[in-house]
């Protein structure tokens, strides 16, 4: 039996392996999004905390300066939370970039697999047409033969 060599197998090689490394850019790029928001939340979370802090101070017997150090610490942790803000979007555009560039892999690929299936049924096609031909013939030579004795 004749055996199948798919001509274009490097190609569907190089789409695995495309596909695998969106793959892994899709995991990492989700693994960002993920750390960048867990930073956000520990940074709303110290926002509240430096403003109980703030109300405390307030409620008691006032200072001044620690009044004034405390709204500073805040100012600055509302602006450490915008700059983690735009961090959180920046990671969350790259990972839709990601995720288009996987989903472009994976067509790529599949469409290989399908070209590599329809060169495969035509193979079979053409052998099993090879087949007939050779019985065809097989049988012309055997009545060939009965008809000569």
């Amino acid at each position: 039996m004749a055996k199948f060599i798919y001509r274009m197998q490097n190609i569907l090689d190089i789409k695995n392996k495309m596909e695998t490394q969106a793959k892994q850019h899709y995991a990492m790029c989700r693994l960002r999004v993920d750390e960048e928001s867990e930073k956000l939340d520990l940074m709303f979370k110290r926002k509240s905390q430096l403003e109980a802090e703030y109300r405390k101070l307030a409620t008691g017997t006032i200072n001044v300066r620690d009044l004034l150090d405390g709204r500073h610490a805040i100012d600055y942790q509302k602006e450490m939370i915008k700059v983690q803000m735009i961090e959180l979007r920046v990671a969350e555009k790259n990972f839709e970039l990601a995720a288009k560039r996987l989903n472009e892999a994976v067509k790529e690929r599949k469409t290989q697999e399908k070209l590599r299936e329809k060169a495969f049924d035509n193979f079979l096609m053409e052998l099993g047409e090879q087949e007939k031909k050779e019985i065809d013939e097989l049988v012309s030579y055997r009545y060939g033969q009965e008809d000569k004795e």
